[in-house]
């Protein structure tokens, strides 16, 4: 029987030393290219928001309630204008009608709205039907008309200038809210006395306080993620 030859390699041992030692550093660079685009990639505004999401979600994941995303640029904007902290509008909102998911925003005192105004406090106490708990006998048209409030003192806020106050409507609510809570004192600080006469409740004013905390722990990163990815 004859003997099979055996196939001489292409490359002779040292060739293939030469040739390993060649690919080594072109593998190199081809990572390092591919490190730095990626990284470049991240730089894209989708990979940015993607990011923010991201951590937005994260954060939420420590609330026993998501705060809605739609409401905090309202909150956000609520805060510059009045000085109040926008983790505190949220704080309010989440204690008054749990983000405004409540089958009825009309409490059975008469409070009205996201944020539950008594119509006396949102059009003014100086109305002549106001008294007792502040539900008054106040129209619709006199409860929603700026210039009516103006007149009888109220704290109800026109926000979208849409030429009505209105207390149902989630911009005016958390303006409102925020209108009432800067005279109050919160503004500068008093935060516990701006909730106690938001509401005259010792119990109400700690809940909306750990909601606070809570919240105001992510402050800033809550307000880059949201307020960033919608202006994108």
């Amino acid at each position: 029987m004859t003997k099979k030859k055996k196939k001489k390699p292409m490359l002779s041992p040292s060739a293939q030393l030469g040739m390993i030692a060649l690919l080594i550093p072109i593998a190199i660079t081809v990572c390092v290219f591919a490190f730095f685009a990626w990284k470049e990639l991240q730089t894209l505004p989708i990979f940015e928001k993607l990011a923010r999401e991201k951590a937005l979600e994260e954060i939420q994941q420590n609330f026993d309630m998501k705060i809605p995303e739609q409401y905090i640029p309202i909150y956000v904007a609520a805060e510059e204008k009045y000085g109040v902290p926008w983790t505190l509008l949220a704080a309010h909102h989440r204690i008054e009608t749990r983000f405004s998911s409540m089958k009825s925003l009309v409490s059975p005192a008469g409070a009205e709205g996201p944020m539950q105004f008594m119509p006396c406090t949102f059009v003014g106490w100086k109305h002549p039907s106001c008294s007792g708990l502040g539900k008054g006998d106040i129209s619709k048209a006199e409860l929603m008309n700026p210039e009516t409030i103006k007149k009888y003192g109220g704290y109800g806020v026109d926000a979208n200038g849409d030429g009505i106050a209105d207390p149902f409507d989630i911009e005016d609510a958390i303006f409102s809210a925020a209108n009432y809570l800067s005279k109050n004192g919160a503004a500068d600080g008093h935060l516990k006395e701006a909730v106690f006469k938001y509401n005259h409740s010792d119990e109400y004013v700690k809940k909306v306080l750990h909601y606070f905390n809570l919240y105001n722990d992510y402050h800033d990163e809550l307000k880059e993620a949201v307020v960033l990815n919608k202006e994108k």
